[in-house]
């Protein structure tokens, strides 16, 4: 198990972001949510994804870098539930994380939110394609 979440892991191109919005299933899963699709990737990763902290709700920029450091950090830990089913489904999912209540947990707490997300994103895509 690798507990890496590298640079190829980082989705970076506007045109899939702009896609995600545009065409993209969203889940929320409190205090999560989640913009997703099935997109072809040139690199073998099972996904990519973004983290977002609306300036909206954190004011300061302080608060939305911790908020996104945290919630990399749980993502991180937990990223092999979701890996391992895209990888045996043979998929390859581009998602964008928006962090969307002021209210900032623990990152004990985020782990389990993080989970309980990955669990609906795989009950979502098993809907999808049955």
């Amino acid at each position: 198990m690798n507990y890496k979440l590298g640079k190829n892991y980082k989705l970076c191109s506007k045109t899939i972001i702009h896609s995600l919005f545009d065409t993209g299933t969203t889940i929320k899963s409190y205090p999560f949510v989640a913009i997703l699709k099935e997109v072809e990737f040139d690199t073998k990763t099972p996904f990519k994804v973004v983290f977002s902290a609306p300036k909206r709700t954190f004011k300061k920029a302080v608060q939305r870098n911790l908020i996104k450091r945290k919630s990399k950090e749980a993502f991180r830990v937990n990223k092999n539930i979701i890996e391992s089913y895209l990888k045996q489904n043979n998929k390859q999912i581009a998602l964008f994380l928006v962090y969307s209540t002021p209210e900032e947990f623990d990152h004990i707490i985020l782990q389990k939110k993080i989970a309980k997300l990955f669990d609906k994103i795989i009950k979502k895509l098993d809907e999808s394609h049955p």
